[in-house]
């Protein structure tokens, strides 16, 4: 075995030897220990048909970073995988290859063949994204991999169906849905993106049926006018008083429609008269339910029009619209035209402009489902991280409507209803039925729609343990902890999870809902195809290490806000871990013998800065452990990388390198004891953030005794260091702490005076008192660190010399003689050449000034601005030759 680490830190060199030594060794595996309590996270199954992208990569280091946390705390931590079958997405892959490849449909194929084709399919592609997982470092439990589709979930999600029905909240209905048709299916509430943009409102008059002028209203949609059914106005709308019950014809239709009175228009808007057309609109159904209208509907599923449009008919919607306007304009209908910005609905899969129609759907009724829910997050027992996003938690479910779960396609969950051929009784169970249950017949057949597949993933924190069967894994592990996913899906899965939670289960699916943002582009843009700003993490690990990756994720992000993805942080990232690996090589190389067998390490005689870095590293436990219990992981993390860089690297390897290579063995043991017990205890810290390079750094550490859970010694299951109150040395923490001040300062004198670190100084320094002892006890580190030669501490200030630098610290003043930080030779080179310099820009000015023309045409601004110049470099001048003066005095 090699005795160090390699010289260079390569990533490549040992993440994927670690993973697989982690898998090979059960690493990941939790057990139902009854000594330990449980810690469970249920992964948010990613799409079968998709690889890994910076969002999944955000996502899953956030859990990683908790679970691995958890794990080191001595929870038995279960991180839950599976992937997630997504019906519409994997179906139009599917049916898209068969067209291209074969040029045949799904029809073709018929239902057995094609979900056969699709099997196979995800055979090939469908655990692509579970190894992408694995490069970024996952400690899944993959024995306990899940698939929405699997046999388990199929029984849980039929189950669910069942119950859900008996108690009467699952319907079948002819409702108006969200219909996509490109994809050719219903889609939920959920599964439309809102978006506004520029469109038109056209004003047209609907002429009275008894001759009269009749009324005027605005449409975004005039091609829908075929299914017009009546002209709603507001019962308080004195205009429109007397027509209430009265009739007017659609234009060039010639159909007589009434005009009703209903609550729905608003006055102010418009001209406060509607149209009324209850299969495209869903306001428009309510107020045709209210008032017992006769629905008509005008466009196809395809979204060409239907034969209620006349010569229309097989037209496009939207060319349609172009020739029907035409057509209404030149018969002198249309009044007037408006350009407004009209919010449309879109699928969330496709981007094709939704049509609503008038279905047979299957729904579930969310009035009293919803109700548990929103008191689950009054009452605390949810809690959203940050708190902020409750509000939309709740807005989203006090104002849902019921959802349409019913899916126009194949791959999926087969809705488990059964239609009697012979009496047309419905019969909805769990596994398929012998015969039916009003008639006896046998001649039965299934509902062919699909379910959503978020009815499926609805159930993932239990029915992936297990549910609905009682297992010993749903006892210890549900309910689950924490469900850590982006702002963007809280209503089609976070919502859904819970309400499902608490019917079936009778608890809340997870305590805390922790909320991230989304990885946007350096210049704030969401990352998309179409704008080709998207990065793929593979290739950033691949260049980076997945560490920096990690790191550069989980530090830079608050929980609910975007973060931007930018290149500087990654190098940032990296750095920082190539100056632990060399930092720890350093440490390595100085604890073993020619041999590489270990010297002895000894925790006696701890001197000052032995105490000051294992206060620091306990104190940053603490804050450590207090943040990532908030979720706060960006700070956490920022503290552990402050510890590592700035206050061991920096600071404590720098003031114990001359103890390392003295003569007093045991000040040397002691030297290796505290490098090696602080380093121990970061990388314990640092582990969660940056997993691979902490355990390679661990494996050439002395170790103890394995413990009973961790027989191969590995850093994953170590314990997280706990904060130690005996291990926090007040005094010594004060003393480096001013110590380090006036280091700092004295290095900052040095720059200023451009005087190099090598320069050797004299200080004076001025305190009282307590201050006074406190700055004295760091004479050894300030002199070392400051290449110091002499220092003069003083309560005097009559013992300062009279030409200095000078910098103030806490409780103390820092003096360095202007004799010793200057080199009055090459000061007086640089001074001459900056002094015939400022004269030239003085020479300049005046010279413009001088000239009157200048003066008389130049803006009064530009003039002024040259008289400030003027003033500066005069004033810049005047300081330089009294240096100058100065400078030449001490040289004569």
């Amino acid at each position: 075995m090699e005795k160090n680490l390699a010289k260079t830190y390569d990533p490549k060199d040992f993440e994927d030897r670690i993973y697989h030594m982690w898998e090979e060794n059960g690493a990941f595996k939790a057990e139902r220990d009854p000594n330990k309590k449980p810690f469970t996270i249920v992964m948010p199954p990613p799409n079968i048909t998709g690889q890994l992208h910076m969002g999944h990569a955000l996502d899953q280091t956030l859990q990683d970073v908790l679970t691995r946390f958890k794990r080191l705390q001595g929870y038995s931590a279960l991180w839950l995988p599976g992937s997630d079958h997504a019906s519409l997405a994997t179906e139009v892959k599917v049916v898209e290859k068969l067209r291209e490849e074969e040029g045949l449909t799904k029809e073709d194929l018929g239902r057995e063949q094609f979900l056969k084709r699709v099997w196979e399919w995800k055979r090939i592609y469908g655990g692509k994204i579970t190894k992408q997982c694995r490069k970024l470092g996952d400690s899944c439990d993959w024995s306990r991999e899940r698939f929405t589709l699997d046999e388990g979930c199929n029984r849980a999600v039929n189950h669910f169906f069942v119950k859900l029905y008996e108690k009467g909240y699952i319907y079948r209905g002819n409702r108006l849905i969200n219909w996509c048709p490109k994809c050719g299916t219903s889609l939920s509430d959920a599964e439309v993106e809102h978006e506004d943009k520029n469109g038109k409102y056209w004003y047209f008059r609907y002429p009275a049926a008894d001759g009269g002028e009749g009324v005027v209203i605005a449409t975004s949609r005039p091609e829908t006018m075929f299914g017009d059914i009546a002209i709603a106005v507001h019962p308080n709308d004195e205009r429109y008083k007397d027509m209430v019950g009265k009739n007017v014809i659609l234009p060039l239709v010639g159909r007589e429609i009434p005009i009703i009175a209903d609550p729905y228009p608003d006055p102010e808007k418009g001209t406060g008269a509607v149209k009324i057309t209850p299969a495209h609109d869903a306001n428009d159904f309510e107020v045709g339910q209210r008032n017992d209208l006769e629905i008509l509907c005008c466009i196809n599923e395809d979204a060409t029009m239907n034969s209620l449009a006349g010569k229309y008919e097989g037209m496009d919607r939207y060319e349609c619209r172009k020739a029907w306007v035409a057509d209404l304009e030149a018969a002198g209908y249309l009044v007037k035209t408006e350009d407004k910005v009209i919010p449309v609905g879109e699928c969330y899969r496709c981007g094709t402009v939704i049509e609503p129609m008038l279905s047979d759907q299957w729904f579930v009724a969310m009035e009293e489902l919803a109700k548990p829910a929103i008191e689950a997050a009054k009452s605390g027992k949810l809690v959203h991280v940050p708190e902020r996003f409750e509000k939309i938690y709740l807005h989203w479910l006090e104002e849902i409507r019921d959802w349409c779960i019913s899916r126009q396609l194949w791959w999926g969950h087969q809705i488990p209803a059964w239609y009697c051929q012979d009496c047309g009784e419905i019969t909805v169970a769990e596994t398929t039925p012998d015969k039916c249950g009003k008639c006896g017949s046998t001649n039965l057949k299934q509902d062919e729609d699909a379910l959503d597949t978020w009815f499926s993933s609805a159930l993932w924190p239990f029915s992936t343990l297990g549910w609905p069967e009682e297992t010993e894994d749903l006892k210890y592990f549900y309910p689950t902890d924490v469900l850590v996913t982006g702002y963007d899906i809280i209503f089609f899965w976070v919502v859904r999870m819970v309400f499902s939670a608490l019917e079936m289960t009778g608890e809340s699916p997870f305590k805390y809902v922790y909320i991230h943002g989304l990885v946007r582009d350096a210049e704030g843009r969401k990352m998309s195809k179409s704008l080709g700003n998207g990065i793929d993490p593979l290739e950033i690990i691949d260049q980076y290490g997945a560490d920096a990756l990690r790191f550069m994720l989980s530090t830079g992000i608050t929980p609910g806000n975007d973060m931007r993805f930018k290149e500087d942080k990654l190098e940032s990232a990296r750095n920082f871990a190539n100056k632990l690996w060399n930092a720890s090589r350093f440490v390595i190389m100085n604890l073993q013998d020619e041999e590489g067998n270990f010297k002895v390490m000894t925790d006696n005689g701890l001197q000052d800065e032995d105490k000051w870095i294992l206060s620091r590293v306990n104190d940053a436990a603490k804050y450590m452990t207090e943040n990532m219990e908030k979720f706060d992981l960006a700070l956490a993390g920022q503290r552990v990388y402050e510890l590592i860089w700035n206050e061991y690297c920096d600071w404590y390897i720098e003031i114990v390198k001359g103890r390392l290579y003295g003569d007093d063995e045991e000040d040397k043991a002691t030297a290796r004891y505290v490098l090696v017990k602080a380093l121990k205890d970061m990388l314990r810290m640092l582990h969660p953030f940056m997993p691979y390079i902490t355990e390679e750094i661990w494996g050439f550490l002395p170790k103890g005794e394995p413990a009973k859970d961790n027989p191969d010694n590995f850093l994953i299951k170590e314990r997280w260091p706990v904060y130690d109150e005996i291990q926090t040395f007040e005094e010594e923490m004060k003393k480096l702490q001013m110590a380090m001040e006036a280091i700092r300062s004295i290095r900052n004198i040095r720059a200023e005076a451009e005087a190099a670190p090598s320069r050797q100084l004299r200080a004076v320094i001025l305190a009282q008192g307590e201050a006074m002892d406190t700055v004295k006890a760091g004479e050894r580190y300030i002199k070392k660190l400051a290449n110091i030669t002499e220092i003069t501490f003083t309560s005097d200030k009559k013992d300062v010399p009279e030409e200095v630098m000078s910098a103030v610290i806490n409780g103390a003043e820092i003096f360095i003689p202007l004799d010793d930080l200057v080199d009055y030779k090459a000061e007086l080179e640089r001074l001459t050449k900056e002094k015939k310099k400022l004269e030239g820009e003085v020479k300049r000015v005046k010279g413009k000034l001088s000239n009157e023309g200048f003066v008389k045409k130049a803006p009064e601004k530009v003039v002024n601005e040259e008289k400030a110049k003027m003033a500066k470099y005069e004033d810049m001048l005047s300081k330089v030759c009294e240096r100058l003066a100065m400078v030449e005095g001490k040289l004569s």
